[in-house]
């Protein structure tokens, strides 16, 4: 059986699109961080690796606790990027801390270029995601235990507790994984989506979509 050339082509393409951030071909390509960026690249330019130093693999941002009160769910979200940690620059990692309090949810989002393993650190957790085909896979997790998002799907974690906070350190296989909250995205974009859409979407009135985007802030 012979494959159609063209068929091949957009496969390929395809392929191209959907891969992981590509492999980086130096051990390690430090950030250079000083300078305005003016031409945009997958990552950032190098410096020169002879200036290459430990303190660049080295970071404390995931040290401190986050201000969970900062925003009405309760939870919030402090990432390593080239800033804090310059040598992670090309490398196709991020990692995060998620202070979550007593009560609090990281509400259903996505990460449109990574997968995300998470391990909790302190407290009581329920975590879940739901795949393409709308099954619900939840997991209540306990310290010391880890759980799978995979890549694109819509997730969440919720404090089970409603007086402590919980604590999770999180690994995701892009250098810039991307974070869309589904309620925000549909909600909350500039310019709105017509009210029609969304009214058809959800089965709800204009009434309701005006509450839902003033309660979301949009």
């Amino acid at each position: 059986m012979r494959t159609c050339p063209m068929l091949l082509y957009f496969f390929l393409i395809f392929m191209g699109r959907v891969i992981s951030d590509p492999d980086p071909l130096q051990d390690y390509c430090i950030a250079e961080t000083r300078n305005p960026q003016t031409v945009f690249l997958n990552g950032a330019p190098c410096i020169n690796p002879i200036n290459a130093a430990p303190s660049h693999f080295t970071t404390s941002a995931l040290s401190k606790p986050g201000n969970t009160a900062a925003n009405p769910l309760g939870f919030n979200v402090t990432l390593t990027n080239i800033r804090n940690l310059p040598g992670m620059n090309t490398l196709g990692l991020t990692m995060a801390r998620v202070d979550i309090a007593g009560n609090g949810l990281v509400p259903p989002h996505t990460h449109p270029r990574a997968s995300e393993v998470t391990i909790l650190i302190k407290g009581s957790l329920l975590v879940g995601f739901v795949d393409t085909s709308n099954r619900l896979f939840t997991q209540q997790l306990r310290e010391g235990d880890s759980f799978v998002f995979p890549k694109g799907l819509i997730h969440f974690l919720y404090n089970l507790d409603s007086k402590a906070s919980a604590l999770t350190i999180s690994g995701l296989s892009s250098q810039n994984p991307g974070a869309q909250l589904a309620s925000s995205a549909t909600f909350t974009t500039k310019p709105s989506i017509p009210d029609e859409i969304l009214k058809k979407a959800f089965q709800i009135n204009g009434q309701d979509v005006s509450r839902i985007r003033k309660n979301l802030g949009g």
